[in-house]
């Protein structure tokens, strides 16, 4: 693996950490910080709109700088921001961090992704692509579980700590691996917002924002649902929390499969199917121990299947403005964490059970099943496009 690759996984595993972790520790902050454990959902939400704000923003106030710096100065933002976390000492502190902390995240993957590509070898742009996405599964099978014991049985304090340490790593190994590399003179404004005039491009933001976001649903409060209805001890969350994360590996491989194998709308339709069916389980079938633990691996296996199916579709759809729709579908996986979240703690804070966000999530994939076949109406006279990441 190049060095300059790695650097970018070592941003993925930063961004992975800081998004995905803050699930595990919801019950710890909220006991700490005195509030209630949906309003400490409320952080994940936080999280999701600073993506939303920062992917589109940063991406265009940057357009004319080389790539190398603004990669240095998204993964220093990275390290500051969640260093924050570290001496939030209330709750609206944290949430302030926790907005702040999301800037960077869809920015960091839009200009990551283009810098990818261009690193590779000829014919492997897709595999140094999926480099610096991996780290974002690393961080799943390993950051977010290691990262929720520390929190558990020291403090969630210091998992930041360890997060920001990782943001400080990534932005050296920028520093001294990746290579100096033009800016684009003639990325123009004008140009790049012509993407966002495509219905297509808003009908797969919607998609990537209601039907994904049914994961967060089931993901934000999976700490107290394993522990409340499940019937888990606490301390065993990090390891069930490996289990979620090997099923999201497991997903992202099967995804880039089956949209290899066949065209991505119907791949994400048929996904779609498969998540609203297997979140109605989780909220049946959690009180049993073994079919729960089952249904954690294929939750996160079926949703981030999802993921490469619906990357395809950004991708026929942006033509010449790929780092801004890339950026782009990140804040849409990011809204969809931020609804999932809030919605999901709807029916928590009107006095339902813990298994009743998944009937949310649920609702949402089948909201996503019908945009996918509005997009489908629209495109059926289209080629299908192969998988290019």
């Amino acid at each position: 693996m190049k060095k300059s690759l790695f650097a970018l996984l070592l941003g993925g595993l930063t961004i992975g950490i800081t998004e995905f972790v803050i699930m595990g520790l919801l019950p710890d902050i909220a006991a700490d910080l005195k509030v209630s454990i949906p309003k400490a959902g409320y952080l994940i939400s936080a999280y999701a709109l600073g993506v939303v704000i920062g992917a589109p923003i940063l991406v265009i106030a940057g357009r004319n700088l080389p790539p190398k710096k603004m990669l240095l100065i998204l993964a220093l933002m990275l390290a500051v921001f969640n260093a924050l976390s570290i001496f939030a000492p209330n709750y609206n502190i944290l949430l302030a961090s926790r907005l702040l902390s999301g800037l960077p995240h869809g920015a960091f993957f839009g200009v990551g992704a283009v810098v990818a590509s261009k690193l590779a070898d000829k014919g492997k742009e897709a595999q140094s692509i999926a480099i610096m996405f991996s780290g974002l599964t690393i961080a799943n099978v390993v950051g977010v579980p290691l990262g929720t014991y520390i929190g558990q049985h020291f403090s969630w304090r210091y998992t930041f700590v360890i997060i920001a340490a990782i943001g400080l790593i990534t932005f050296l190994a920028l520093l001294l691996w990746m290579p100096h590399m033009e800016a684009n003179r003639d990325n123009r404004i004008k140009h790049q917002l012509k993407f966002f005039g495509k219905l297509n491009s808003w009908l797969i933001i919607l998609l990537t924002a209601i039907g994904f976001g049914g994961l967060f649903s089931w993901i934000s409060y999976i700490a107290p649902l394993l522990t409340n209805i499940s019937g888990f001890a606490a301390e065993n969350i990090p390891y069930i929390m490996i289990l979620t994360g090997l099923g999201m590996v497991a997903g992202n491989f099967l995804g880039g499969r089956l949209a290899d194998r066949f065209s991505p709308a119907p791949t994400a339709f048929a996904l779609l199917l498969a998540m609203t069916g297997v979140l109605l389980t989780v909220y049946f079938g959690s009180a049993n121990q073994y079919l729960s633990l089952t249904l954690v691996f294929l939750t996160g296996c079926i949703s981030f299947a999802l993921i490469a199916p619906i990357q395809i579709l950004m991708i026929k759809t942006a033509k010449d403005a790929e780092m801004i729709a890339s950026a782009t579908l990140q804040a849409g996986f990011n809204i969809g964490n931020a609804l999932g979240a809030f919605l999901g703690g709807l029916p928590l804070a009107a006095g339902f059970s813990y298994a009743s966000p998944n009937l949310v999530g649920a609702a949402m994939a089948t909201a996503g099943i019908i945009i996918i076949l509005i997009l489908m109406s629209r495109t059926k006279n289209e080629v299908p496009v192969q998988a290019t990441c």
